[in-house]
């Protein structure tokens, strides 16, 4: 049997003397593809920033490959475990230029040059063939999304935590970012957690947990 890759014990969260969620339980196994729904407001966002170490909880601990990650497993813990949020944050300069940012970070300092991999990555998504030298700056809210995605997948995580990410993309390209996520979950060591409000995308794509969030009343 399989070891969870990622998973919550007990887990809580408060927004002052509020509760958002409490006593969530979770596991994500190698080759899962697992979907949080809930209402808007019933904190997806945070339960995924929480997830990988941005945000905290107040109650319960997650854990990565069964065990509790320490202070000084953190910076190696955040290069295997990646929240894409829904809204990218991207530099000045050019598509080429966010999707190498990473490698100017000491966790990612073996990973070199991100660019093959990512242009594969793009043609898969039917991007253009000069995508990568466009400016940031001009893209839309929709080709920032898959820079994000891209950005995070050539980065080779063992965990991916999607937020949203094809909210503001068309019918076609929603269905290839979910063929190439579905592909990249594929060889059974990797795992996703995938936020979204379209019942249609959560039967095309889930392959694992279903972690429906309770309205916060």
């Amino acid at each position: 049997m399989n070891r969870p890759v990622l998973s919550a014990n007990a887990l809580g969260r408060r927004l002052g003397a509020r509760w958002i969620w409490r006593g969530l339980h979770l596991e994500l196994n190698p080759g899962d593809r697992g979907m949080l729904v809930g209402p808007s407001g019933t904190g997806k966002s945070l339960l995924l920033r929480c997830l990988c170490g941005l945000d905290h909880p107040d109650e319960g601990q997650v854990l990565y490959d069964g065990r509790t990650v320490l202070p000084k497993d953190v910076p190696s813990f955040r290069s295997q475990v990646l929240y894409v949020q829904q809204t990218p944050a991207l530099v000045q300069g050019s598509v080429a230029d966010n999707v190498n940012l990473p490698s100017d970070f000491k966790v990612h300092a073996g990973s070199g040059s991100l660019g093959d991999l990512a242009s594969a990555l793009f043609e898969a998504l039917d991007r253009p063939a000069d995508f990568m030298t466009r400016r940031a700056s001009r893209l839309s809210g929709g080709e920032a999304q898959l820079v994000g995605l891209v950005r995070a997948l050539a980065l080779e995580p063992r965990v991916l935590l999607l937020d949203e990410p094809t909210a503001h993309l068309d019918g076609g390209t929603t269905r290839r970012v979910e063929e190439l996520v579905s592909s990249w979950t594929g060889g059974g060591e990797r795992a996703v957690l995938w936020t979204s409000h379209d019942p249609a995308q959560v039967e095309r794509v889930l392959e694992g947990p279903l972690i429906e969030l309770p309205e916060v009343r």
